[in-house]
Order: structure tokens, then sequence, then C-alpha cells
């Protein structure tokens, strides 16, 4: 096959390609880093895992956690682009082939489904594959991040807006492209854009899965179903609690108490939704604020020792809740907080205390922002030290 150098590409804040060897050693080192936590056998009452939204960030590390740690059966739910003559593959992409290889060449069994999650051909393929080849579904994790929607019974489709609900905002943020500290506004939205990011980010499509799965008899006795979510602290509050975001997430958080209460009826299972900490994703590096939040949290995580990305994540939900005889620990509001390290007091102190000192000069010497640019190009691959950049690669691979 032919091969090509492939150095990473960017249109502003945006990375427009993908290294398919650095995203196999991404996948393969939180592989890795699942067996250095340790893994477990035995029944724990997950045995068959659908991972809706599976090819990068939580959703890739839940899949992980649970096919290396639990040795589950997984399929998974992704929209990802393939390669195509000199353009690489997306990212999530080729962390689906890496994960693919690596499954077979231990023999684990693991199924993939690239398309819309949110159209109802993919829905009835899930269902295809998982009544044909798979048996009862024991956990459903929701981990989809998409901006638009078309609902399949409408055909209108919905786009999400990062706007306030009421006042416009302005806060200080760090520019990728230029490595600046400036000031950002976040204007008002109108309730059609408050609604539309309902449709697309809250939890409707959800209860349709479940829904869906229920009606065809492939939900296992006991099955459970989680979804994920960001609250943040204070600072971001404009933006991840009052704003149109935080509109769509109380909506899946209102989605998880009725989908809890018709799972213990009817077959005896339990609805959650875990609240994850801050972790670097092409789409939080557009939002105010939060590249700015994220250098000063990660400089002061790694101070304090307790720095996790998802891998670590998954694996603590897993192994610390979800694997609980007597069920996951929730806070008063019945959610799951994987953010207890992040939203810790000496945190969150410190990081009010160093928020109006940092400015363009001070940048580097009171953030970590170094590793957070790191962290965003690992998302496709780049900056890894085990890969030769000025080497040609493969890039036309396939599921």
């Amino acid at each position: 096959m032919p091969q090509q150098v492939v150095k990473q590409r960017s249109r502003g804040f945006i990375c427009v390609n993908a290294h398919p060897r650095g995203c196999d050693r991404n996948v393969v080192h939180q592989i890795q880093e699942v067996r250095n936590m340790g893994c477990v056998e035995g029944d724990f009452g997950i045995r068959n895992v659908l991972v809706i939204g599976s090819s990068t960030g939580y959703g890739l590390a839940t899949r992980i956690v649970t096919a290396w740690g639990l040795g589950c059966r997984t399929l998974g739910v992704f929209l990802e682009k393939p390669p195509a003559g000199r353009r690489t593959a997306s990212a999530g992409y080729y962390n689906s082939v890496a994960f693919h290889r690596a499954a077979e060449g231990e023999e684990k069994w693991a199924r993939s489904i690239n398309g819309d999650a949110f159209s109802d051909d993919v829905k009835h393929e899930v269902s295809r594959v998982a009544a044909s080849e798979m048996g009862k579904i024991d956990l459903v994790v929701y981990s989809l991040a998409a901006p638009k929607r078309t609902n399949p019974r409408t055909g209108t489709t919905h786009n999400s807006y990062l706007k306030t609900i009421g006042d416009p905002y302005t806060g200080k943020t760090v520019d990728l492209a230029t490595s600046r500290v400036t000031t950002a506004t976040v204007d008002p939205a109108i309730q059609q854009e408050i609604d539309d990011t309902i449709a697309v980010m809250g939890g409707e499509d959800w209860r349709w899965w479940i829904d869906r799965l229920l009606e065809d008899g492939l939900l296992a006795e006991g099955a459970r179903t989680i979804a994920y979510s960001y609250y943040g602290p204070e600072l971001t509050w404009p933006i991840y609690r009052d704003g149109t975001i935080g509109a769509a997430k109380a909506h899946l958080k209102e989605t998880a108490d009725s989908l809890h209460e018709r799972l213990q009826r009817t077959v005896g299972g339990s609805a959650w939704l875990s609240v994850n900490a801050a972790v670097v994703t092409q789409a939080s590096v557009a939002i105010p604020v939060v590249p700015l939040y994220m250098s000063i949290l990660f400089r002061l995580m790694d101070q304090r020792g307790i720095q996790e990305d998802c891998i670590h994540q998954m694996h603590r939900l897993f192994f610390d809740q979800l694997l609980r005889s007597d069920g996951p620990a929730t806070d008063g509001d019945r959610l799951i907080r994987i953010d207890d390290l992040e939203m810790r007091v000496d945190v969150q102190e410190e990081v009010a205390r160093l928020w109006p000192l940092v400015d363009t000069e001070s940048l580097t010497d009171l953030t970590d922002y170094d590793f957070y640019k790191a962290r965003f190009n690992s998302l496709f691959g780049f900056g890894n030290g085990e890969v030769d950049y000025d080497e040609p690669v493969e890039t036309e691979i396939f599921l």
C-alpha cells in the first residue's frame, strides 16, 4: 500500500488530520494502563457492553476498561471518517482500528458499527448484531458527543449552540492558535437555540436507545445504563451550568432519573449519570474560559499527584463504583461524581487565586499550558515520543 509522511495540519484551533501510528500508540498505551491498574475475573453482572460513542475520549476509555479490565464483549457505535486517498481518516477511526487490532490479537469479541447513532437504521443494526452474535446487553453506555442531530421521526436537523441564557458573558481564555490570553464574549440564546441544543445534547436519543433495546428484548435482567456529563466549578458555570449546554445537561439528568424508574420496573435494572472530570477534547478548545481553566487545573493536579486522564477515570468509575455490590456511591442528586479530585476544595481555591493573575506573559509560569497543548495534539496521534513523524506511514487502513 502507498505510504505518506503525515504532519499535523490545523485550521485555526481545529486539527484537520490524524496520524494512524500515533493513534495506535495511544490505544496501546491505554490498554497497558488498564493492565497496570488491575484487571478482574469473575461474574460482576457485566458481560455484554454496548458503548454508544466509542471512538474517542471517555467512550473509547470505557470500551478499553470493560474489554481488558473486565473481560467484556463490546459493541461500539461511532460516526468517523475512513481514509480516502491521501486524506487521512479521523482520529476516532484510527483509534477504532487500533482497538480492533489489539482485541483480535487477544481473541476478544468486539464489533463496531460506523454510522449515525441518532438514526433508526443504526439502532436497528445494533439490535441485529446483538440478537444474532452477542446476546442480551448488560450495560449500555451513552457517551455521544455531536454538534448536530437529525431527528429520525421528524426529519428536522437540530444544531447545538454554545450560548448563555439571559445575559451575555465575557471571560478570559487562551487562544491555542496564538497562545495568547484574551477575552471572549458568549452571546445569549433565543429559545429556539436552547431547544435545539437540548435536542442534540439532552437525553431524548438516550431514551430512544433504551426504548428500542427493551422493545427488542435485548436488555438482560438487571441491565444498567450510564451517560456521561461534566459540571465543572463555579468559574465555568456561565457556560456549563447556566447556558444552553447546562439546559441540555439538566435534561440528561432528568432522563437518567426517569430511565432508572423504568428499568427498575421492567428488568430490575438502573440508570445513572456520571459527572466526569475535565479532559481535553476538540470541542473544549473552542469554549471560552475552558482551555485556560484546564491549563491551571492540570498544573495543580499534577503538583498534588492526582492528575487523571480518561482511562484512569473510567477505571475508577467501574472498579470503585459500578462493581460495588451495593451499587455506586452518589451525591444528593443521585450523581456519580468521578470529578471528585478536580473539585477538591484545595484545588479549586488555588484555581480561584491564580485565575486573575494569569495573562499572556505569565501563562507558562502559572499554568501547565504546554501540557494542555500536548494533550490536544495527542488526540490526533501527534506528539507521541514513540513515533517518528518524518517516517512515511500507511494511512489507508480500514476496519
